[in-house]
């Protein structure tokens, strides 16, 4: 993960803030690329994430040292995707395709010094743009307001059947019959 710029919504920050003091008092071999990471990254909000943007939740296709060609979910826990789908980003190849964009490349440094090149191909879903245009979409059908679907004609009934008025001129019981 050097030499290259990311992008963070609030909440990745959050995440990655959190991980971080988690993972220090561990100890953990990971803490020097979460620091990296959050040093080479700026926060935007939840509004300016382009669709190309992998955040948390995104369904990203990406390589790893030139091989095939892997679809994931970047997720912050393994347990909350399914089996073999998820990519948590307390994972070397996780935490370094968070914040990059489609056709960005970065390297995962291991703790041992090897150096992993990951290409980020595509962002096949991206949640905080779904979501977007979702709200867009329900806007739009507010703004249009109701729309007749049928309108029967005055002079048809269900089932054949001719309506009846219930009162007319001069039928009224009056208050005797409430």
């Amino acid at each position: 993960m050097t030499g290259t710029f990311y992008r963070l919504t609030a909440k990745d920050f959050a995440v990655l803030k959190a991980m971080l003091m988690r993972r220090r008092a561990l100890a953990d071999p990971i803490v020097p690329m979460l620091e990296r990471k959050l040093a080479e990254s700026r926060v935007i909000a939840t509004g300016a994430v382009e669709p190309d943007l992998a955040t948390l939740n995104s369904r990203v296709i990406f390589r790893a040292s030139g091989g095939p060609s892997e679809t994931r979910t970047l997720v912050q826990a393994e347990a909350s995707a399914p089996v073999g789908s998820g990519l948590p980003v307390g994972t070397w190849r996780g935490l370094c395709l968070l914040g990059m964009r489609a056709g960005q490349s970065a390297l995962a440094v291991w703790p041992d010094g090897r150096a992993e090149p990951i290409l980020l191909e595509e962002v096949a879903y991206q949640p905080e743009t779904a979501r977007q245009a979702a709200q867009d979409r329900a806007a739009e059908r507010r703004r249009r307001g109701l729309k007749l679907v049928y309108s029967a004609p005055a002079d048809h009934w269900p089932l054949g059947g001719r309506g009846k008025i219930r009162q007319t001129e001069g039928d009224d019981p009056g208050p005797s019959a409430a």
